[in-house]
């Protein structure tokens, strides 16, 4: 059965269609495994920018609706993100998103940490956060957890490499609000680099950030089929040569994906 079907495709190019076609790196029956650029919007892009999510049009089989999204990601975070490509299997991980059933796993690049500001290496972060809209964008703060416009988050780290210039994060979110991350590390005094918003360095090491530099690595979701099942997605070029710039390794991951335990 097919996905409720928009009013109308959106028409891509040729080059769309084999730019989005080579950012799968897993796809079954139920679902697409897809390692997002930084700079593509998943959803909501402004003007005549096509998304990801107008993108998954390529997969649609003739008189047949699109993939959807099951997540977002922020348009300059790269990394692994999770397409339904039925209606059951959209109504399945949804349910799942909401029960808090899919698990998360980020890389993040800070500054080492603020002298004499106590910043473990390792933590789980659990400041409410609040939504502020201004004319033309919104953010979000750290706020008061009885805030008449607070939402409960919860962030753990741990710190998997560190020198004078730099550490590298693995960072899971246990919550989904917007921004999340970012806002949780800017308030440890550990912001990503290349985060303008949130207080990020632009030059961290001595080398520039190209951009904010948090990669979505990993996924881990019961698979619509039975089991579980995880989807890695390796670090984009832009990430890997700043890491090898500022002498500090490569997280070891396979783009390759665990294959669920189908139910007996």
């Amino acid at each position: 059965m097919g996905l409720v079907k928009p009013l109308k495709p959106v028409p891509l190019s040729a080059d769309q269609v084999a730019h989005v076609r080579a950012m799968v790196f897993h796809e079954d029956a139920s679902v697409l495994g897809l390692n997002k650029p930084a700079g593509l919007s998943s959803q909501g892009g402004r003007g005549q920018v096509v998304t990801l999510d107008e993108m998954l049009w390529a997969f649609a089989k003739p008189g047949k609706a699109r993939p959807r999204l099951i997540h977002r990601l922020d348009r300059d975070t790269s990394g692994v993100i999770l397409a339904a490509r039925t209606q059951p299997a959209a109504s399945f991980l949804g349910k799942a998103m909401m029960a808090r059933k899919i698990t998360k796993t980020y890389l993040a690049l800070v500054a080492p940490g603020v002298p004499g500001v106590p910043v473990p290496p390792s933590g789980r972060i659990t400041d409410a956060l609040r939504r502020v809209e201004t004319a033309r964008e919104a953010r979000m703060q750290v706020c008061a957890a009885d805030h008449v416009d607070a939402e409960p988050a919860e962030t753990q780290y741990r710190t998997l490499a560190a020198n004078e210039g730099a550490a590298l994060l693995e960072v899971s979110p246990r919550t989904g609000r917007m921004h999340q991350i970012r806002v949780h590390l800017a308030s440890i005094q550990r912001p990503i680099a290349g985060d303008a918003w949130y207080g990020g360095a632009l030059v961290i090491g001595g080398l520039p950030a190209p951009r904010l530099m948090l990669h979505a690595s990993a996924l881990t979701f019961p698979h619509p089929e039975g089991g579980r099942m995880t989807l890695r997605a390796p670090l984009p070029r832009d990430f890997a040569d700043l890491l090898s710039g500022l002498g500090l390794a490569e997280p070891e991951t396979t783009a390759e994906p665990s294959h669920p335990e189908l139910r007996p």
